[in-house]
């Protein structure tokens, strides 16, 4: 019988470094936050809203460089369990690219809000009863343990703002990724508060560094495979 993840103790998800426990850690904190944002006033919220881009965005990008090809490999019916939640991801992305750019004054965004955090939400839930459960009746707790160490990885190293031209799978999300992280880190911490315009300027150019950079890379893995075909 598969058991959502958030019915399991943490011993029974393989210990606290599995990437199970992992995963329900960042997803506790995603719930928590995102209660805390509709009460939070002035600009708590968007100090709030901070936290839950980074965590989203980083958490996601280390779902799907390291867990979800695993469950492709793993778990019979991979493929489309994967594919569902990439699918959510992109959508994920889209709304709060679009929250992003809006106008802070803007009278839709919490209408952007709410549609976010309902399908984060939805996510976390397809995540723990469907997909993860999967994973867990095909690796023993040491393979669970190696699993979330190379997630944890990925998920310090990668970006943490939306980039929903990104591809949701390696290697060109492994591409893009380097160069965007770099970008969405040096961004986070020149908040607007605290930007003046030589630094908004040096945004600016990485910002078109990074895209530079994240098209050679993925048109030269494209290329490579390519010249691989018999």
């Amino acid at each position: 019988m598969v058991r959502s993840l958030a019915e399991q103790s943490t011993d029974e998800l393989g210990g606290p470094g599995s990437v199970l426990a992992r995963q329900r850690r960042d997803h506790a904190r995603l719930d928590r936050l995102m209660d805390r944002y509709w009460s939070a006033a002035g600009d708590e919220g968007g100090t709030v809203m901070r936290d839950i881009v980074q965590l989203v965005f980083s958490h996601a990008f280390a779902e799907e460089t390291v867990l979800w090809p695993a469950v492709r490999r793993l778990v019979p019916g991979g493929e489309e369990l994967t594919a569902e939640i990439e699918a959510e991801h992109q959508q994920i992305n889209e709304l709060i690219a679009r929250f992003e750019r809006t106008d802070p004054d803007d009278p839709g965004r919490p209408r952007l809000v709410a549609e976010a955090f309902a399908l984060i939400r939805q996510d976390i839930r397809d995540e723990e009863d469907r997909v993860l459960p999967r994973l867990q009746e095909v690796l023993d707790d040491a393979h669970l343990a190696r699993l979330g160490a190379a997630w944890e990885a990925a998920r310090l190293t990668a970006p943490t703002h939306p980039h929903p031209a990104v591809p949701r799978r390696p290697p060109g999300n492994v591409l893009a990724g380097v160069p965007l992280s770099a970008y969405d880190r040096t961004r986070d911490v020149l908040s607007p508060g605290r930007r003046s315009p030589v630094w908004s300027f040096v945004l600016a150019a990485a910002a078109a560094a990074a895209a530079a950079a994240a098209g050679g890379a993925a048109a030269g893995a494209l290329r490579g495979r390519a010249a691989r075909r018999p």
